[in-house]
């Protein structure tokens, strides 16, 4: 991978294909660039995140991010989307309803911004500019970025009712797997979570990409399949889910 990535503060993954995360959360947002096309894969907690990500992006890529897809409507992943212009966003099928501007899903998001420690005018100013999805995503849908081509899924419903994840076919796939998976801490239920569901939703992201795959969680580290498998039957166990 060129140096300008890890310069930029992206961590190689694949060539052309990178993460960095984010500080506070520790939430992760992924970069793949093909030969006229780049895609973000979630775009941080605030626009200052959001033009922070954006700076190192068109750092190691020297030209604009083209495309973002957002793995869930939650603010960590969501509310920098506004840093970009001239993208297109996709987002799993109801994603658009929840991040529509002065819709009830945008004062939720509003609020648990704030209630998580985002400062009151950041989380209002973010909300105030949200960007809801142009494309949804129902099953699978492949974007040529030239020369490579990325498939979004929508694998959910688990940690949300709307859980999309990115697979980059390689020699050693990558899949971003968005809070799916976690490795910095518990896998996080909050209300809009179905843990029946959960497990399933994890065995799609294990057969995108298989036994030799980097799996990219929302928040933490990158795993392998093993840790993925493990943390599903955590999952299933804790919701009565064989």
């Amino acid at each position: 991978m060129d140096a300008a990535w890890e310069d930029s503060g992206w961590e190689p993954l694949a060539p052309g294909v990178g993460r960095c995360r984010l500080p506070r959360w520790d939430a992760t947002a992924g970069l793949v660039a093909g030969r006229f096309g780049a895609l973000l894969f979630d775009t941080g907690a605030t626009l200052r995140e959001g033009r922070e990500v954006r700076m190192r992006a068109e750092a190691a890529l020297g030209r604009r991010v083209t495309h973002i897809a957002l793995s869930h409507p939650h603010f960590d992943h969501v509310l920098g989307t506004a840093a970009f212009a001239g993208v297109q966003v996709y987002g799993a099928v109801g994603t658009r309803a929840l991040l529509t501007r002065g819709s009830r899903g945008a004062e939720a998001l509003r609020e648990d911004a704030v209630r998580h420690g985002v400062p009151a005018v950041e989380a209002a100013d973010a909300v105030a500019q949200l960007v809801a999805p142009h494309h949804q995503v129902s099953g699978e849908l492949t974007l040529d970025l030239g020369g490579r081509r990325v498939t979004l899924v929508n694998c959910g419903p688990g940690h949300t009712g709307h859980d999309l994840a990115l697979l980059v076919p390689g020699d050693r796939p990558v899949v971003f797997c968005g809070d799916l998976v976690e490795e910095s801490g518990e896998p996080q239920a909050g209300p809009d979570a179905l843990p029946a569901r959960w497990p399933a939703a994890v065995d799609r992201l294990l057969a995108l990409g298989g036994d030799d795959a980097l799996y990219v969680p929302g928040h933490g580290a990158v795993v392998d399949a093993a840790f993925v498998r493990a943390q599903r039957d955590v999952l299933a166990a804790s919701s009565g889910v064989s």
